[in-house]
């Protein structure tokens, strides 16, 4: 807060000035954080629809069918559930790279594989691919997190959006930006790392705990 310099306010000025200013304190309380979580809880959105009650109603109408169809694309209409909630299915992770032949990743259905997951060649340059099937209804901001630790410390966190994706018989597949392997002594080792795939609304997916290692060069995934 900056302070004016000049001459003072008279004292019968000052009076009235505290008057106003003791009035405006009481009259405009600020707004805070307990206010707005408040306005939240008692914020109502109205009802739900399925995806299937969305497309048949208003299907009279010509021009909002049309809408409809276009906004949501080339839905599969036989690959809708009755259900609010979508349903997506990882399929694989496969670990592409200029240097070698991509390595496809099997998902367990616990999404713990046993022992080492993949090797990576230190300094390497790779994308992970996704492949995976939306059903039921519309996955809003399918976003990828990974955390990565080496002996308890963790050295890396990040966070990808994937998308907003529609349900369909065929899957979908995504590539991630392309990463780059760390290298020299301290980065060769083993690692464990957790990945997750939610949504908007915070739902997981699917959930993969795993270890894997840097080495000087690839090695054979077990």
């Amino acid at each position: 807060m900056s302070l004016a310099v000049g001459a003072g306010p008279s004292s019968s000025n000052m009076d009235d000035e505290a008057g106003s200013a003791e009035e405006t304190t009481t009259n405009h309380r600020p707004e805070s954080d307990d206010d707005n979580e408040e306005e939240n809880r008692n914020l109502h959105l109205g009802p739900q629809y399925t995806l299937k009650e969305q497309l048949e109603k208003d299907k009279d109408d010509e021009s909002l069918r049309k809408w409809k169809e276009q906004l949501l694309g080339g839905v599969d209409i036989n690959n809708i559930g009755e259900t609010l909630e979508p349903e997506v299915k990882f399929l694989s992770v496969a670990i592409v790279s200029p240097d070698r032949e991509d390595i496809v990743l099997s998902i367990p259905a616990d999404g713990k594989p046993e022992g080492l997951w993949f090797t990576l060649k230190e300094a390497s340059h790779y994308r992970l691919k996704f492949s995976f099937q939306v059903s039921n209804n519309i996955v809003s901001g399918l976003r990828y997190t990974n955390t990565v630790w080496k002996t308890g410390v963790k050295v890396d966190s990040t966070k990808d959006m994937i998308g907003t994706f529609s349900p369909q018989l065929e899957p979908y597949t995504h590539e991630m930006p392309e990463e780059t392997a760390p290298s020299g002594f301290l980065a060769r080792g083993s690692y464990t790392a957790k990945s997750k795939f939610l949504d908007d609304d915070n739902k997981c997916y699917l959930e993969i705990n795993y270890t894997f290692d840097i080495r000087k060069d690839w090695a054979a995934t077990e």
